[in-house]
C-alpha cells in the first residue's frame, strides 16, 4: 500500500506530511516491522535476567572485543560467521547481534549474515554503547568494568526506562 501526501515528494518535516487515512496500515506495517526485527538494551537486559534462552552476538573485531564487552556476549566478528555459526549456534537458537552503536552499522551486517543463514535474529540497537551508558554489565579480559549509568540514557532511579 502507497503512503500518499497531499504536499510534494519532497517531506522534510512533520507539518509536510499530511496522510490520507489510507496510510495507517502502512504506518502499523512499518513500525511493527521494526519491533519484529529490532530490539534494545533494556529489552536484552531484561530477558536476560529473566533467563530468555538466546545467543548476543558481539561483531565488532578483536581490539572492540578486548577493550569490553557485555557480559555473556560470544565474540563472532561479521566475516566470521557464515564459517562459524553452523557450528556453534543452534540454528533453533533465536541471535541477537550488536556492534559499537547508532553511528555503526556492523550489527546489522551481522543481523543479515545470521538470516542468510536461516537464524531468528534481532538487531540490538543502540549497540554497545547504549549498553554501557545504561549501566548493564560490561567485562574485559581483567572482569567487571564498573561504569555509572548515564543520565541521558537511562533514569538513575529505576531498573528501566518504562517504555
Amino acid at each position: 500500500m502507497d503512503a500518499t501526501f497531499t504536499s510534494s515528494n519532497d517531506v522534510n518535516s512533520v507539518s509536510d506530511m499530511t496522510f490520507l487515512a489510507s496510510s495507517t496500515d502502512l504506518l502499523v506495517a512499518h513500525f511493527a516491522g521494526k519491533l519484529a526485527f529490532e530490539t534494545d538494551a533494556s529489552d536484552v537486559h531484561a530477558d536476560q535476567e529473566a533467563g530468555a534462552s538466546f545467543v548476543l552476538i558481539d561483531s565488532r573485531g578483536g581490539a572492540a572485543w578486548a577493550q569490553g564487552r557485555i557480559v555473556g556476549a560470544v565474540h563472532m566478528p561479521t566475516a566470521e560467521i557464515a564459517g562459524r555459526a553452523p557450528a556453534e549456534i543452534p540454528l533453533d537458537l533465536p541471535v541477537v547481534t550488536y556492534c559499537w552503536g547508532p553511528g555503526c552499522n556492523g550489527s546489522t551486517r551481522a543481523a543479515l549474515e545470521f538470516a542468510k543463514l536461516g537464524y531468528q535474529v534481532k538487531e540490538m540497537i543502540g549497540g554497545f554503547e547504549y549498553w554501557a551508558r545504561e549501566g548493564y554489565p560490561v567485562e574485559d579480559a581483567r572482569g567487571p568494568v564498573v561504569r555509572a549509568k548515564d543520565p541521558l540514557t537511562a533514569p538513575l532511579t529505576s531498573i528501566s526506562c518504562d517504555c
